[in-house]
């Protein structure tokens, strides 16, 4: 099927691994030019662009702390030389503490470092993006410019133990419907959605999965038994990316997370952890 991003000019924040890297393969195989971002893992990033074959006219890699905001913009700009312009903006970038910790105890310089990251660099790559595209204009051949956020389920649900990686992904509902408007006067057929991963087992979170246990809690709230893969996130951005096939769609969440809900669904002996962790590599 014929997504219309070939060529395209696509921005990927933290693209050097997880679901950021299954984002920059996703693209790459729509024919995408592709910009990708790091922050401390640059040399990781680097080794993943050489290993899709992009070379300077299709990729731009560099790094950027997304939480200054000439850092970002600097970036951006970077890209924009590189390709003449951008056109599709994803907005991955983000940490999650591994430690719970109740906001009774949580240190302030967490919560801090966790809204100043997913929150704030979320808003300054948007608005780095968007004055790029306020420079630019909007494309001559009507395929508009986009945006796509990865939030959480966290946002929705909320999260004992990670209170404040809650609230950036909260936010971005708020984010989300305010640039749905602002994006559309830059250009009228720019676009804003959001993705929201439930639990996604990227290749650091693969020995959590064989933790005796861990699959039955996990697929205890969700309709359909299997966990999500970095791809599965991927195709659902890809989909809201294309200007064909997502053309009329802006301020949206799809949520990536197999029915969850907050309740329990199946008990655990309903569950078979084997089959889980076979549909995995499928």
């Amino acid at each position: 099927m014929d997504t219309g991003i070939e060529d395209l000019g696509v921005l990927i924040t933290g693209a050097s691994g997880g679901i950021g890297g299954a984002l920059a393969h996703a693209f790459a195989g729509e024919g995408a030019r592709l910009a990708l971002h790091a922050h401390r893992n640059i040399d990781a990033l680097e080794g993943y662009a050489a290993q899709l074959g992009l070379g300077s006219s299709r990729g731009f890699t560099g790094r950027a702390d997304v939480t200054d905001l000439a850092a970002i913009q600097g970036f951006v700009d970077g890209a924009r030389r590189a390709f003449g312009r951008l056109d599709v903006c994803i907005v991955n970038a983000g940490i999650w503490p591994e430690a719970n910790e109740p906001l009774h105890t949580m240190r302030p310089e967490r919560v801090r470092e966790v809204l100043d990251v997913n929150l704030f660099g979320a808003m300054w790559t948007i608005r780095a993006f968007l004055r790029g595209l306020a420079e630019d204009g909007p494309r001559a051949d009507g395929r508009g410019a986009s945006i796509c956020m990865i939030g959480s389920t966290a946002a929705r649900f909320g999260e004992a133990g990670h209170a404040a990686y809650s609230v950036t992904k909260s936010a971005m509902y708020g984010l989300l419907r305010s640039i749905k408007n602002e994006i559309a006067q830059l250009d009228p057929y720019g676009r804003i959605n959001l993705v929201e991963p439930g639990w996604t087992v990227t290749p650091m979170a693969r020995a959590t999965v064989e933790t005796p246990g861990v699959i039955e809690r996990v697929c205890q709230t969700m309709a359909v038994r299997q966990l999500a893969r970095p791809e599965d996130i991927a195709h659902s951005v890809v989909y809201l990316s294309s200007p064909r096939l997502a053309r009329h769609v802006s301020g949206e969440v799809i949520t990536v997370a197999g029915g969850m809900e907050g309740r329990v669904l199946w008990k655990p002996e309903e569950i078979d952890a084997a089959e889980v962790r076979r549909r995995l590599d499928e």
